[in-house]
């Protein structure tokens, strides 16, 4: 068999395992596995074909590290509950600003920011905004996040 036939079936190998993964970088090997394959086909030398599989794997491993890197601060940031609205169930410890609140069908602990005084918006059925999200407790607050003092929220 020519030289090309072995790159293409390493190629096809690390693509069908890739399909398992779902990791990308195995893809990038079968992608510079293809350039490889290219470079033997057009009768490049062995060293060559190494080379360029070298370089293509290098790059396409840097461009999906760089890739990952970024969905890692978007997974592990909850940027998707913050500004949506909660409604006060009870206070568990009004004076340390602890409420157990409803959100999404659910019954969640919250640290309240700012408790309105008593009698006003700080009763059961209020609406309050998450600011910031801990681990299982949301921060929440009276106004809706980046909303102007005396502008109408939601």
């Amino acid at each position: 068999m020519s030289g090309y036939v072995y790159w293409i079936l390493i190629a096809f190998v690390l693509v069908i395992v890739e399909l398992t993964t779902g990791t990308f970088y195995l893809l990038v090997l079968g992608l510079a596995a293809f350039a490889g394959a290219g470079a033997a086909w057009m009768g490049a030398p062995v060293w060559m074909q190494a080379s360029l599989f070298g370089a293509v794997a290098l790059a396409g491993v840097v461009v999906v590290w760089k890739m990952r890197a970024g969905d890692i601060d978007a997974i592990s940031s909850n940027t998707l509950d913050i500004g949506e609205a909660v409604t006060l169930d009870h206070w568990v410890d009004r004076a340390a600003g602890v409420a157990r609140v409803r959100y999404r069908d659910a019954v969640w602990d919250a640290r309240v920011a700012d408790d309105p005084a008593p009698g006003t918006a700080g009763e059961p059925g209020a609406v309050f905004y998450i600011r910031n999200v801990a681990g299982s407790v949301l921060e929440v607050a009276h106004g809706a996040p980046g909303a102007r003092p005396g502008a109408r929220t939601r």
